[in-house]
């Protein structure tokens, strides 16, 4: 049941809307085509079961680890559903 100006259903499609957003962030992150065998960012070798694991694999361990915690976080805040977006 929606509440206010809404629709049935809204609230639900606004969740479905932010769920598919995230995936399609993921899946727009994942490493595609043929793994290296040594780190582009430090020269060091990749091991084996690194490269099978992770398909087109591009990074070591330590070197994935540092892009990861420089990849900008995403919040939990649904901005189609808040009233402040509406309003700008």
């Amino acid at each position: 049941m929606a509440g206010g100006w809404t629709r049935d259903g809204a609230i639900q499609d606004q969740i479905d809307a932010s769920v598919a957003d995230a995936v399609a962030l993921a899946r727009s992150r994942l490493p595609a085509g043929e793994s290296l065998r040594e780190c582009e960012e430090c020269g060091e070798a990749i091991p084996e079961p690194r490269r099978q694991a992770v398909p087109g694999v591009r990074l070591c361990i330590g070197c994935q680890a540092e892009w990861e915690k420089r990849q900008p976080s995403t919040s939990a805040y649904n901005r189609r559903g808040s009233k402040d977006s509406q309003l700008r």
